[in-house]
């Protein structure tokens, strides 16, 4: 479990009705700095106080099992998401993610057409 206090910086409403939050910490130690690291686009929770967490509510928080593997979206968001990721990583001269994205899909989709039974 990651706490570092914080103060919510901002946040934006996005598109797909989803919300994206921004904190400002602190300068992290190196055990949190890692923590961090370790944590990147993982799923999880995020608990919020603006006093510090008691043992009792650390305990609750302790206590909340994850029951997803990803954030939520649906497999075609994912997809996007983990396309755009490489596209980011490596464009592999693509200027513009969404040819990245259609030359990406069609080849996905090419991929499973051509194990269709062409009688059926």
């Amino acid at each position: 479990m990651l706490i570092i206090p914080a103060q919510l910086e901002s946040y934006r409403s996005l598109k797909d009705r989803t919300v994206k939050i921004s904190f400002e910490t602190a300068e992290p130690t190196p055990e949190q700095m890692a923590d961090i690291q370790a944590s990147l686009m993982k799923a999880g929770y995020i608990a919020f106080n603006s006093d510090p967490f008691t043992d009792k509510m650390i305990e609750q928080l302790k206590a909340i099992k994850t029951d997803f593997d990803d954030t939520g979206k649906t497999p075609s968001q994912r997809i996007r998401a983990v396309l755009f990721v490489w596209w980011k990583q490596n464009t592999q001269g693509y200027e513009i993610f969404n040819d990245f994205y259609i030359h990406h899909m069609e080849r996905i989709i090419n991929h499973y057409k051509e194990k269709l039974d062409a009688d059926q």
